[in-house]
């Protein structure tokens, strides 16, 4: 079972814009493409932050240890990948969302259902919106 953290924003209720949910834990996705990974997440700052602090990086390490350069960026991916859930969430609170309460499920379909299951009031309107639960 996975952990998500649901984040809602209420003024529209439209279920595929203002509902959210995201992991807890590592982000491959963060790990893996980094400040692209942003970009598609519609983070612009966060993805420019993301690619000044790895391209600086790159070239310090690279000046400093050469031989340990791949190294040092590989911790840095990888704090990426710890905190970029946690960036994510950050992001949607600066975009009217509240975060709700955590769920747990398979995946999030699973984890979606359990946590309108537990608030019938909220299934209502989504489904009222256009969402079939």
């Amino acid at each position: 079972m996975r952990v998500f953290t649901v984040h809602l924003r209420r003024h529209g209720l439209d279920p595929d814009r203002d509902v959210k949910l995201v992991k807890e834990g590592f982000s491959w996705p963060a790990f893996l493409f980094t400040f692209l990974w942003a970009l598609w997440n519609r983070m612009w700052w966060t993805a420019l932050g993301l690619f000044v602090i790895v391209s600086v990086a790159g070239l310090v390490a690279e000046a400093l240890v050469p031989d340990a350069a791949w190294a040092a960026m590989l911790v840095l991916y990888a704090a990426v990948g710890f905190l970029g859930n946690d960036l994510y969430r950050r992001y949607l609170g600066g975009q009217g969302f509240v975060e709700v309460s955590p769920v747990c499920g398979k995946d999030r379909d699973e984890a979606l259902y359990r946590f309108l299951d537990a608030d019938p009031a909220l299934a209502r309107d989504l489904a009222g919106a256009g969402l079939r639960v």
